[in-house]
């Protein structure tokens, strides 16, 4: 996943100000509760721990947030992203001044559970499926403005990133064939796009049924067919009949009940919005101490 500084900074940036700046503009902007009581020049140290198991991500964002708020302060951490910490872990140390590690506490650890709860339900997931060939894909079904971290979460869990957005792949859905007029005519007008546009993006398209599956490997000239809301016994046909000849997805109520039984059909990639739309986050609290 490439991403630019940039738009990290961008995110962290915006982040920190829900908590420091008034939109209003009643308040005057900063952490009052700091200002008022800690000193401002008091030094202190912060350690983040894990207060149940999971599958860790978001370390390198509470980095780079603490570091954005003040780039004297120390973090040093001994564990890895993609790595399952029991609880009791301690994720990493911050040092430093006091009204600093205050200002950033908050945002680091909302972004370390989120991104920890999306990565533990991904990993839970994948270890299901570890004895099959099938590839778990994530969705666009993320929280606004923060897919990068949800989709780094996902490969932090161990799982596959779908397309990030609207401009890195033309992925035909039923809404746009039906609205083109044909699933055949819908191939042919798309690759006569992708074919003046650089770079060039991959082609899925989605089927609804195996009259759809095999009008598609008629037209050709796609990149993998996604079997939408088939059942699994649907899935297992549509993989014996197409043997091997494109990649199939199966997508539509992928979920952690079905997951094993679609995947033992053989199919390449399994796509689910559960991992970024219905985790449970982790939950990680950090103690400060004077020194």
């Amino acid at each position: 996943m490439i991403i630019s500084e940039i738009h990290i900074r961008h995110l962290i940036e915006k982040a920190l100000n829900e908590d420091l700046k008034d939109p209003f503009h009643q308040f005057p902007t900063g952490d009052h509760s700091s200002l008022a009581i800690v000193p401002k020049h008091s030094v202190s140290e912060g350690y983040a721990i894990l207060k149940e198991g999971g599958c860790l991500s978001g370390l390198e964002m509470a980095r780079r947030i603490f570091q954005y708020v003040d780039s004297t302060l120390t973090f040093t951490t001994e564990c890895k992203e993609g790595t399952w910490y029991d609880k009791g872990t301690i994720l990493f140390q911050v040092k430093g001044n006091a009204q600093s590690i205050l200002l950033a506490e908050r945002t680091a650890l909302n972004y370390v559970q989120r991104m920890m709860g999306i990565s533990t339900l991904t990993c839970q997931m994948v270890k299901r499926i570890e004895h099959t060939n099938t590839k778990l894909l994530d969705t666009r079904k993320t929280c606004p403005n923060h897919r990068y971290t949800d989709k780094l979460a996902v490969l932090h869990g161990g799982g596959v990133n779908h397309r990030m957005g609207l401009y890195d792949m033309i992925m035909l859905k039923d809404n746009h064939i039906d609205f083109c007029g044909s699933v055949q005519k819908a191939i042919r007008q798309a690759n006569q796009y992708r074919a003046a546009i650089k770079p060039p993006i991959p082609l899925l398209v989605e089927a609804r049924d195996m009259e759809e599956v095999n009008e598609i490997l008629e037209e050709g000239g796609i990149d993998r067919i996604m079997l939408d809301n088939f059942s699994v016994e649907e899935v297992a046909h549509a993989v014996k009949e197409i043997k091997g000849k494109v990649p199939l997805e199966a997508t539509g109520g992928i979920i952690m009940e079905n997951i094993v039984d679609y995947a033992e059909t053989g199919v390449d990639y399994v796509s689910s919005g559960l991992m970024t739309h219905s985790f449970k986050i982790i939950d990680v609290s950090l103690k400060a101490s004077l020194i």
